[in-house]
């Protein structure tokens, strides 16, 4: 008997501490909306943001891989699984971000009984995608990096949106027709904007090979250390192989991600002599309430930063 009190006590505390760890947590909204909200959960913080700017108000959304956290690896937490269960509408990335790897997205719709294609949808449909140099058979995820890709995701979400929630979908249009504009009219700024490089100055060095979307949209090649973050990063190889590049070019700066640790760009920045000048957003918006913590002002503030580092006399 006293075996039996003592595991209905164990059973006892760790509901009571799931519930607490619900109910408590600050850092992300929940996925529990007032009466009346679609309930959405997203993947990392681009998509959530990018929900938010379509739905509004008439939306409540959470997003899985807290800002700052690199989404290619994840492990999710009990509030994940949760809102995930309680959603009407998912969104991921796709193009083997949260899916490949350890598939942790795909565990998490299992878990939380969810099916793709019904209440789980990926954002980057309809991207023409690219494939990645070390292994040509897999996806680059990184397409939101392209403001034309990006303008594509606002479009798919606000299908999704619109087909969920029917009696708003004309207020979900409007919204997108309104976001889209902006976003295109930053795009072709950029595209003229970058015409004055030279074209020995269009390299783009960074860590993350995440710019491969990016230099293609802008008339830049893109090279990196490492190809994705779940991969081996800052391997003598590496290294090498990136010096030969950027000996080959007359590029004056270096870039490194926030979603990133610096140490690899800063020992290429002291062989080389060149300046990391900025960091770059990749994989997660900033923190709210600083530069970068819209998609809108991530692009803009990596679109600006990369002129003007590569500008550098």
């Amino acid at each position: 008997m006293r075996r039996f009190w003592l595991t209905l006590l164990s059973v006892t505390v760790m509901i009571a501490g799931v519930a607490l760890f619900l109910t408590t947590r600050t850092d992300r909204p929940h996925a529990e909306s007032p009466t009346g909200k679609l309930r959405v959960v997203t993947t990392n913080s681009i998509l959530e943001d990018m929900v938010q700017q379509v739905g509004k108000d008439k939306v409540g959304v959470y997003s899985i891989v807290a800002r700052g956290t690199d989404p290619h690896e994840y492990e999710p937490r009990p509030a994940d699984i949760a809102a995930s269960a309680e959603a009407d509408v998912l969104f991921h990335n796709g193009l083997n971000l949260e899916t490949g790897g350890s598939g942790w997205f795909t565990k998490l719709v299992d878990t939380s009984g969810k099916h793709f294609g019904q209440d789980v949808f990926a954002a980057s449909a309809g991207v023409r995608p690219r494939h990645l140099t070390t292994n040509p058979e897999e996806q680059d995820p990184h397409a939101w990096l392209d403001l034309v890709n990006g303008i594509q995701y606002v479009r798919t979400i606000t299908d999704i949106l619109a087909e969920k929630d029917p009696q708003n979908a004309a207020f979900y249009q409007q919204n997108a027709a309104a976001y889209t504009n902006k976003l295109a009219a930053l795009h072709e700024d950029a595209k003229a904007q970058f015409q004055d490089l030279p074209e020995d100055r269009r390299v783009l060095i960074t860590s993350e090979g995440a710019f491969k979307y990016f230099g293609a949209a802008y008339d830049l090649t893109p090279a990196y250390i490492w190809e994705l973050n779940s991969e081996s990063q800052g391997s003598p190889e590496q290294m090498k192989a990136v010096l030969v590049k950027i000996e080959k070019s007359n590029v004056r700066s270096l870039f490194v991600e926030t979603s990133v640790s610096p140490k690899s760009m800063t020992k290429i920045a002291q062989d080389t002599g060149l300046p990391i000048h900025a960091q770059l957003f990749t994989d997660s918006l900033a923190k709210t309430g600083t530069n970068g913590d819209t998609y809108y002002d991530m692009m803009k503030w990596n679109l600006e930063k990369i002129h003007e580092g590569l500008s550098k006399a």
